[in-house]
């Protein structure tokens, strides 16, 4: 497979830049992959697709403030864009400059405190910051939300709302598992009240979620890694929802990776813990725990598309997307929601 494979033309009028008045006003778009059938639908109808016993596994990291901005020790500009916190002091990192900073190098931050070019690794650098206060403080403190680059404004106050689900629990991630902003307390309730079993996972989404593949042959492109958590209470009810006809849900393609690197690396088995996955899920790939994904729009030529072209079949997928372009749907972080059943 070549990336033009998972290209289309999206107008550019269909990138949603804010969010809707309320968090559950999206539209959603079902795609039955078994059947080839489309269906559209609203979120708020998302109970009538489920029923008691069905798990929905959502991923409940929170987004830091991952962005600061500052100057190398020549003067130049440059833009700090944290991918992981290593400890208290070191984080790995993109840098934005007009030249790349050497390693040794010092880095002026928001005109407060200094950073040190440890290493550099591809895109990624390791910096070490000189203050008293942690990283995490730091970034609370000083830090800037990281909209995605598609999103052509700055962040605001209701951003640091609005790009972060209800639920978000474990500060880590530099992008918002986006799929589960649409979800309000209401909606979640509604979920329970029903018999639906919500379970969670932890995905530390990196910023390299927003970069796009470089090569023309997909099998050549190396993936990002992403620190996950799999709780015992999650693996349980999962096991228990298959012994009892119930449906394991993805909330988002974070909570998915998650769940399938787990069961990839113990011969599919969910094993409970903590680890790192850089799994790369495209067409031919062999679903080993999920049934059904929520999801959103994704860009084009993105290792998301083709997950959920793995999981829906690539003529599924650009039927659906060709669909969702021609009825308006709204696109990526902000935009509206897809309902998809695995293809069998």
């Amino acid at each position: 497979m070549k990336i033009q494979d998972f290209d289309f033309n999206l107008p550019q009028e269909l990138i949603a830049q804010f969010p809707t008045e309320q968090r559950s006003d999206s539209r959603m778009l079902y795609l039955d992959s078994r059947h080839d059938q489309l269906q559209d639908s609203l979120f708020t109808e998302l109970p009538s697709y489920l029923r008691a016993g069905d798990v929905m596994v959502f991923n409940d990291t929170a987004v830091i403030k991952a962005r600061l901005t500052g100057l190398k020790s020549s003067g130049g500009k440059v833009e700090v864009m944290v991918e992981r916190v290593l400890d208290d002091h070191h984080v790995v990192a993109f840098i934005r400059a007009s030249h790349a900073p050497k390693v040794g190098s010092e880095l002026l931050l928001v005109n407060l405190f200094t950073a040190t070019v440890l290493a550099r690794e591809g895109m990624f650098y390791t910096l070490s910051f000189q203050h008293e206060k942690t990283v995490t403080e730091l970034l609370a403190c000083y830090g800037q939300l990281p909209l995605p680059p598609y999103i052509d404004r700055q962040a605001d106050l209701a951003d640091e709302k609005r790009y972060q689900t209800v639920y978000a629990k474990n500060p880590g991630a530099v992008a918002a598992p986006t799929a589960g902003l649409h979800f309000d307390e209401t909606m979640l309730n509604k979920l329970r009240a029903m018999g639906v079993v919500i379970a969670y996972v932890t995905l530390h989404v990196g910023a390299g979620t927003f970069q796009p593949v470089r090569v023309e042959k997909i099998a050549e492109h190396q993936m990002h890694r992403e620190t996950f958590h799999l709780p015992s209470e999650t693996v349980e009810a999962i096991e228990q929802a298959k012994t009892q006809g119930g449906r394991i849900l993805a909330v988002g393609t974070t909570s998915l990776r998650a769940l399938e690197a787990s069961a990839s690396a113990n011969n599919g088995r969910l094993i409970a813990g903590f680890g790192d996955t850089d799994i790369f899920i495209t067409p031919g790939y062999r679903f080993q725990v999920i049934e059904r994904l929520l999801t959103n729009f994704h860009l084009p030529r993105s290792t998301l598309l083709m997950l959920v072209s793995a999981f829906a079949g690539m003529d599924n997928i650009r039927h659906a997307y060709q669909h969702a372009i021609a009825n308006q749907y709204r696109f990526f972080s902000y935009g509206d929601a897809m309902l998809i059943e695995k293809k069998s």
